[in-house]
């Protein structure tokens, strides 16, 4: 009998520790001197885990071109929050291919040094961001969340916890943890002409949005710093095309006879931006381009 109970403990051991794999378990913190970037991750068992980015995208501040003004907000930003003085989180919102990530991911590798650092979430994955910050907050390096394309459509989870952090509620940000978050368009909830039907004007002329305009503007009133980015035009174009051309080993010969090709390439595209202009230079330096 006491041999049969003991068999029985030992399989109820063994089926508690297989269903404890599955369950969902807190963030653990991971080694944070290995790496400078991470990326939240779930597993199928919706375990959240902070990896390390072996290799983050090699980004410099001086190689990017046309958004002067935009660098110039972002970097005093950054350097205030990496000082220990107030900063703010920021949005960054415009044309696609612009540089808005590659932005980030410049300052990242400038201000590394001093302690700077990045975690890349994703959209569906903001439901745990006060867990992440928790996890964080402690430490002695500055954190950058890191949030690419950001939008939400109606009922879509995040948006409570991403607004709660920007407030800085009791459960919310910290002192080391700023929020940067790129987005094609400045509201980030779909807006609707319906929608329009819930304004409100006064006698004197006085505009009230309604309660769902205002909801929606209220998340990305919540950034303290809003960077907007502009299609380039045709010569900052080329002059954006030059930079990955060099960087990419083309001669200094090579660029003037490379721009026809980069005008045609952009034009069939549909589009003058960074990224096109990155992938002209991978294909003219490849030899991609050479019986077109």
């Amino acid at each position: 009998m006491n041999q049969a109970f003991e068999q029985f403990l030992l399989r109820a051991e063994a089926l508690m520790a297989r269903i404890e794999q599955v369950l969902p378990q807190p963030l653990t913190a991971p080694d944070f001197p290995a790496a400078i970037a991470w990326r939240y991750r779930k597993r199928a068992s919706g375990h959240g885990v902070l990896e390390p980015v072996a290799q983050p995208a090699p980004m410099r501040l001086n190689d990017l071109q046309a958004i002067d003004a935009q660098k110039r907000k972002i970097e005093r930003n950054t350097a205030q929050f990496v000082a220990g003085k107030p900063a703010n989180n920021v949005l960054l919102t415009g044309a696609r291919g612009t540089g808005k990530s590659s932005l980030i991911k410049a300052c990242l590798h400038a201000y590394a040094p001093q302690g700077l650092r990045l975690i890349e979430v994703d959209k569906a994955d903001l439901v745990d961001l006060p867990d992440l910050i928790a996890v964080v907050s402690n430490r002695p390096e500055k954190f950058i969340v890191y949030c690419d394309d950001l939008s939400f459509d109606e009922g879509e989870g995040g948006y409570k916890q991403l607004k709660s952090v920007l407030d800085g509620s009791v459960s919310g940000s910290a002192p080391n943890v700023l929020i940067y978050a790129t987005s094609n368009r400045r509201h980030l909830l779909p807006e609707y002409m319906s929608e329009n039907l819930s304004y409100k004007h006064t006698p004197d002329g006085e505009v009230h949005p309604g309660e769902v305009i205002e909801e929606k503007i209220s998340l990305s009133e919540r950034f303290g710093l809003w960077v907007s980015f502009y299609p380039f035009s045709q010569q900052e174009y080329l002059d954006i095309c030059a930079v990955w051309l060099k960087a990419l080993g083309a001669s200094e010969a090579e660029i003037p006879a490379a721009q026809p090709k980069a005008l045609v390439w952009a034009l069939e595209r549909g589009s003058r931006s960074g990224r096109v202009a990155q992938q002209f230079a991978r294909a003219w330096v490849g030899g991609g381009l050479a019986e077109d």
